[in-house]
Formats: C-alpha cells, sequence, structure tokens
C-alpha cells in the first residue's frame, strides 16, 4: 500500500514510496503498443457513455506510448480483465524542468461503481510524486481537466481533494451568419501552412506560439517534437492553418491553427471547423489581428462545407478573449473544469 494518503490537498511522500495496490478485480500494468487497437476501443466505450465534445483517435494514442518526455513503462498504468480487454487506464505526463504533471484516465462504464476510477487517481498521485523526486522537485500540482457534465468524474476529483483553479468554454458559431471582409496590415504577408513551403512556417509560428503564450495561464512552451505532434496530427488542416509574416524580419507575429474532427457531425450534431490555438505576439497586440484570422479561417470553413466553426477559450484569461468571441457570433456549449491537487515531495 501507498505509505500515504492520496487523497489529502497537499501530501507528503518519502523518496522511492512503494506503488500503491491496485484492486485485484483487475490485472494491473504498463500500456505497450501491442495494446493500442484495445485501447482505442476503450476510449470509445466511454465516450459512448460520457458524450464528450472530442475523442482521442489512434494518432494520440500512440504519440503517449512514444513520446520521449514521457516513459510508457512507468508513465501508463492500465487494468485489465479475465479476457485481456483493458477496463481501466490512467497516464501522467510532464515536461521537462516542470513542477506541473497531467493527468488523465478512465473507466469502462460496464465496470464502473467499482473504485477502480479512485485507484487510478491514487496511482496518478503517486506516480506525479515520483515524477517529481526524479527531477529533484520538492512541491508541484497533479491537473487533471474535467466536463462539467461528467457528474461522475467531477465527484472523483472534489473527493480526492483536488481544487477548482479554472474553467474552460466551448463555443460555436454557425457560418450561415453574415461573415466580413477580413482586414489586414498591408506590411503582413497572409500565409497557409498548405502554401508556405519553403518559408519555415510551421517552425516560425511555434517560435511565435511561445512567446505570445507566455503569460497565459498553465501555458508551457512547445518543444520541437510536441509541436511536430500538433501539426502533423490526422486532424489538422494545413489550407485552413494561417500566419502573418513579417517579411522584413521574417517572423510570424499571429497565427491561428485549425483542425477538422470528421467525427463532429456524431458528437456535435454539426461539422465544425474547429481553431485550436489563436495568438498575437505583444507588439502587435490592438490591432485587430486576431478577428482578422477568425474571419478568415470562417471563411475558408464555409467554403469547405462546415456547417459551424468552434474554438475553446480560458474564462478568466485577461486578453478579453471571450468578449471578442462573443462579439464575433460565438456562443458558449459547454465548459471544462481544471482541478490541481497540490503536491509536495518529501526529502
Amino acid at each position: 500500500m501507498s505509505t500515504s494518503d492520496p487523497f489529502t490537498s497537499s501530501p507528503r511522500s518519502a523518496p522511492g514510496a512503494p506503488a500503491p495496490d491496485l484492486p485485484p478485480l483487475l490485472r494491473w500494468r504498463p500500456l505497450t503498443h501491442a495494446d493500442t487497437d484495445a485501447w482505442l476501443a476503450l476510449t470509445r466505450r466511454i465516450a459512448a457513455a460520457d458524450e464528450p465534445d472530442w475523442v482521442e483517435q489512434r494518432a494520440d494514442l500512440e504519440e503517449v506510448l512514444r513520446a520521449s518526455k514521457n516513459d510508457a513503462r512507468r508513465d501508463t498504468m492500465a487494468g485489465f480483465d479475465a479476457d485481456g480487454v483493458p477496463r481501466a487506464v490512467g497516464r501522467v505526463s510532464m515536461n521537462p524542468g516542470s513542477t506541473l504533471v497531467h493527468g488523465a484516465g478512465g473507466v469502462d462504464p460496464a465496470w464502473r461503481r467499482h473504485g477502480l476510477g479512485r485507484a487510478v487517481f491514487t496511482w496518478q498521485t503517486w506516480r506525479a510524486r515520483e515524477r517529481l523526486r526524479e527531477t529533484d522537485q520538492v512541491v508541484g500540482t497533479l491537473r487533471n481537466y474535467v466536463e462539467e457534465r461528467n457528474p461522475s468524474h467531477l465527484a472523483l476529483l472534489e473527493a480526492t481533494g483536488s481544487e477548482i483553479v479554472r474553467y474552460f468554454t466551448e463555443m460555436t458559431r454557425a457560418l450561415d451568419q453574415p461573415l466580413p471582409e477580413p482586414v489586414f496590415p498591408p506590411e503582413l504577408d497572409l500565409v497557409s501552412f498548405a502554401d508556405g513551403a519553403g518559408k519555415d512556417i510551421p517552425e516560425l509560428v511555434r517560435l511565435a506560439h511561445n512567446d505570445a503564450f507566455r503569460d497565459h495561464w498553465g501555458s508551457e512552451p512547445r518543444d520541437r517534437e510536441s509541436w511536430q505532434f500538433t501539426i502533423g496530427h490526422p486532424e489538422f488542416r494545413s489550407d485552413w492553418s494561417l500566419a502573418l509574416l513579417d517579411p522584413e524580419k521574417n517572423e510570424v507575429v499571429a497565427y491561428q491553427l485549425a483542425s477538422f474532427d470528421p467525427q463532429s457531425s456524431e458528437l456535435l450534431g454539426r461539422t465544425e471547423g474547429y481553431t485550436d490555438l489563436l495568438g498575437v505576439r505583444r507588439a502587435w497586440r490592438g490591432r485587430g489581428l486576431a478577428e482578422a484570422l477568425l474571419t478568415e479561417a470562417m471563411r475558408r470553413y464555409r467554403s469547405a462545407g462546415m456547417e459551424n466553426a468552434g474554438l475553446g477559450v480560458d474564462t478568466e484569461n485577461p486578453s478579453g478573449a471571450l468578449g471578442l468571441y462573443e462579439r464575433m457570433g460565438y456562443r458558449p456549449t459547454q465548459r471544462s473544469i481544471v482541478f490541481d491537487l497540490p503536491l509536495t515531495v518529501g526529502g
């Protein structure tokens, strides 16, 4: 058993604390590449019951197993039934040099109410402390995201002593409404990822993103590996993903990255082009660049046959993003809640 109670707000654990015992109802082990099909099937069973706005694809699960910054042999855990079918899964991830550990997981709907969700969180908490200890950190945070309309997940996190620290709102805008003509400064070039060959647009946007988001809550710099996964994801749309380039400095000053989930019609009841990332460097803020990029993106969504445009926003973002999106006709659909569990690592 764990040497400390993982459900207090600031627990202590000795270095190398033993892993917690997990329910013998299932056989527990880390995930491997051979489990991908079964893991994907579990992900879809969970989604069918919980009805999230987005569901991880095979590419997302494969990335968990191969990412260099996390070791799937130690940072994933799954419980398998007698037939070898995964019924519960958990994982943690952490960026180098960070004290923030992200948790994720789920339990097969047919196997809920057996304490498996609590067991997964117990393991996440233990492994998060181990990750912190391995990098000589003495304090850190375990962070989990949950959709507001998922009462069982909410109840679990509330029971662990985790604290609500932020709300994120999903928003959508119907594209049958009129769209203005976007206006861009004449000294800037509008390029898409699809037509920016030879200009190294992906790397210039990565640098712009890290600069634009260094004052955003919860944001950490994107390294080349994680960025390549973002722009190489099957849902990424290079023709909808835009950058405003200052040709004199060869610097991207603003950008908008977009994607399309083929399951959006099934999950949301509409087809939707989605803005994943939108940012403007500080020196260029206040000039309407974000609004112009969103408008251009919506025009491209509509030309491709999309019914709606979607995005997510930090409701406490001091930049006023929520108000901008509302003025542009976006309306909220659902909220996600961020829970943090402060951790202290014993010496």
